[in-house]
């Protein structure tokens, strides 16, 4: 059953219509990446879909009882505050120490449970950011450019964790991205957005579409219809591949 559908929305701020005759599906289980320039309206979609955002037009409905983590752009903790990862992991929630363990561990940093917030790198922040969106077992993950501000080995990584989340628990992803090179080796399918959906198919289909190279540029779109997506690709592949782009 499809977990989200998205139809004909539009969203509007004051005189700015950013999103028009948006269209979209996500169904059970699959990686999709949105890309698009920045003010396409990508995190205007996410907020569409958690309702944080009120469409002008069209409508974002839910699977009934869809559960649904999210992990923000950014957020910023006062470095003064004296707060635990396992304090912050329980912060809006009654879950258990067993509910945070276990979700550190998928998100693949198990020994953060008790260091303090201010201490953390920026990938293990992120990771224990993810660690909270999954504690409550989403069937849909969503990702507002997780990575922001992380180097590419620490973006690299964090990808490889999403696909490792994916497999272990079945929960879908829908992410926005603006590092092509890992879009193309993570996602089932990518969505390029500019107020509108330009293209929208494999990460192959879309690297080659004239509207997503009108945006990208026809050098970087043709490396990446290399990226051909396999769903029995392991991590040795996907880091080759990064190599062999860099």
């Amino acid at each position: 059953m499809t977990l989200i559908t998205v139809e004909n929305l539009g969203v509007r701020y004051g005189a700015n219509n950013v999103l028009r005759h948006v269209d979209m599906r996500i169904e059970p289980g699959e990686i999709v990446t949105i890309v698009g320039p920045n003010g396409s309206g990508k995190t205007s979609l996410l907020r569409a879909i958690i309702g944080a955002t009120k469409p002008s037009a069209g409508k974002v409905s839910l699977r009934p009882g869809l559960k649904i983590g999210y992990v923000p752009q950014k957020l910023h903790i006062d470095p003064t505050l004296p707060i635990s990862v396992e304090r912050f992991m329980r912060l809006t929630d009654r879950v258990s120490r067993k509910q945070c363990e276990d979700a550190l561990e998928s998100a693949g940093v198990p020994h953060l449970l008790k260091r303090q917030m201010s201490q953390l790198s920026g990938g293990q922040f992120q990771r224990v950011l993810l660690a909270r969106a999954l504690i409550n077992r989403p069937d849909v993950l969503l990702l507002d450019e997780a990575t922001q501000g992380l180097d590419q080995p620490g973006s690299a990584a964090f990808y490889r964790q999403i696909e490792d989340v994916r497999r272990e628990t079945g929960c879908a992803i829908l992410m926005i991205s603006h590092e092509l090179h890992v879009v193309m080796s993570a996602s089932d399918r990518v969505i390029c957005l500019n107020g509108h959906v330009c293209c929208e198919g494999s990460p192959a289909v879309v690297a080659s579409a004239p509207e997503y190279r009108a945006l990208f540029g026809t050098g970087t779109g043709g490396a990446l219809a290399l990226y051909r997506h396999d769903h029995d690709h392991n991590h040795d592949h996907c880091e080759n591949s990064q190599e062999a782009a860099e």
